[in-house]
């Protein structure tokens, strides 16, 4: 068992102006079969290649085993995969190779066929049992279900849940529960790595976003209720104040030490209130960072009198746990200048 430790990790893309990742730090054991998650855009791709060393980033990473990438480049593929094989894990015995084609339900009779004649679900067969061959080696597998039948991923989870020690990027989310035992999580902030697999984690951000959500919206009315009663209280403060110097009816003077005592606590109620909006404001700040939020999309089409061209009644789009459109009816006629606006 070995450590990769990733230490205060800072990267970003020259010319831009945010960081992809900022001071991040985790470990990860080199036997976890991990599943690597996070929104498109968010840095996967990115995360991997700093694993690898392709981008220059702040911070350190140091492990003692070796990075593999899959989907490995095959050149020269008019040659036979036994080759392939050789080349990706040279030193490997027949007999190894056989027992990881019999791991995946496949005829050894592969091996001797021209890379470039074997199907695509072979292709990535021969290429991931040589990543597995090699020694002291942590594969970061990246979308190995592209386009492979239902049968070829059966045999793939099955050969999966047999190794350890690799990150998985994978949009099958059924694929990824099968197979992996720990989440990294790629969040609005932070990376978390989390035991389990992609639903025990799905099913715990869930509870933890609602939570916030529910949080959130009670300090929200705490704020706006303290911030009435403080400006209140200030106020009769004033009042309260103004009226020492006042005289009554008979002329007689207004006790000005018991109007300036009830002044002051008033003042006093105030700024207790003052603290405890700030308090919640600060613990407010605290909350929704890792939730995802995007104004609705409206679709309004200009009024031109034409046939219609496209007819949509309560249309529904979600992409990536992200809604496009929710129950969205509009008809867009040919010749219409439509305009988008959120």
């Amino acid at each position: 068992m070995a450590f990769i430790n990733v230490n205060n990790l800072t990267f970003r893309y020259e010319g831009s102006v945010n960081n992809v990742f900022e001071d991040v730090s985790f470990h990860i054991d080199t036997d976890w079969k991990l599943g690597l998650i996070g929104r498109n855009g968010k840095g996967k791709t990115t995360f991997l290649k700093l694993l690898l060393g392709e981008y220059e980033y702040k911070g350190n990473i140091s492990k003692n085993v070796e990075f593999d990438y899959f989907p490995y480049e095959v050149k020269e593929k008019q040659r036979m995969a036994i080759e392939i094989v050789n080349e990706i894990a040279p030193n490997v015995e027949d007999w190894e190779i056989i027992k990881e084609l019999n791991m995946l339900n496949t005829d050894a009779e592969i091996l001797y066929r021209k890379f470039h004649l074997l199907s695509g679900g072979e292709q990535i067969k021969i290429l991931l049992i040589s990543l597995f061959l090699k020694a002291n080696n942590f594969l970061l597998i990246d979308e190995p279900t592209n386009h492979l039948d239902s049968e070829t991923r059966d045999n793939l989870v099955e050969y999966l849940n047999k190794k350890k020690g690799f990150i998985l990027v994978s949009h099958d989310r059924n694929f990824l529960d099968k197979v992996v035992d720990h989440i990294i999580a790629i969040n609005n902030t932070n990376i978390e790595i989390v035991q389990g697999n992609f639903s025990s984690w799905k099913e715990n951000k869930d509870r933890q976003d609602n939570f916030e959500l529910a949080q959130n919206e009670k300090l929200q009315k705490d704020i706006n209720r303290l911030e009435i009663a403080s400006k209140n209280m200030a106020n009769w403060s004033n009042k309260i104040e103004k009226s020492k110097y006042n005289t009554t009816n008979s002329g007689s003077s207004i006790d000005r030490g018991y109007v300036g005592h009830q002044s002051a606590k008033m003042m006093k109620k105030s700024k207790v209130m003052e603290k405890r909006i700030e308090k919640s404001i600060e613990q407010k700040s605290n909350l929704l960072h890792n939730i995802d939020r995007s104004d609705d999309l409206k679709i309004v089409p200009l009024e031109v009198r034409k046939n219609p061209l496209i007819i949509a009644n309560d249309l529904q789009i979600q992409y990536d746990d992200k809604t496009i459109f929710n129950k969205v009816s509009f008809e867009i006629k040919n010749g219409d200048r439509v305009a988008i606006v959120r």
